[in-house]
């Protein structure tokens, strides 16, 4: 029975959606870096064009600019909420494996930070 809620607890705690979440979030990325790069070519086309064209045309332009602008902050803002509901999952499953193994927990800590000390002394 023990068993059975600790599993329960584990499998409830969100880590399976971690593999959805990362998908989420390359695909995310994907998309900012493209808007990102798209209006980076917007605005060095508007600056071009702004001596060549007319104020109807640098309106349309600028608009243009702009949508593009939007969008990328919105994925850029998408990326980071998918950034950080990782992280919780991350920080929950890390919680959860510290009180559910404590000694090894303190072992694995002091091995890092004995090599690290170690590695430190030697420099």
């Amino acid at each position: 029975m023990e068993q059975s809620a600790q599993s329960t607890s584990k499998s409830s705690n969100g880590i399976g959606n971690g593999i959805n979440h990362h998908a989420d979030s390359a695909e995310a990325r994907e998309k900012l870096m493209t808007d990102l790069k798209q209006s980076i070519q917007d605005a060095e086309q508007w600056l071009r064009s702004a001596s060549l064209a007319g104020a109807a045309d640098l309106g349309q332009v600028k608009a243009k600019f702009e949508d593009s602008l939007r969008t990328a902050k919105i994925d850029l803002l998408k990326l980071e909420d998918s950034v950080i509901a990782r992280t919780k999952i991350a920080a929950k499953a890390t919680d959860t494996y510290v009180h559910d193994n404590p000694w090894k927990s303190i072992s694995v800590g002091a091995t890092v930070g004995l090599l690290l000390g170690v590695l430190i002394a030697r420099r």
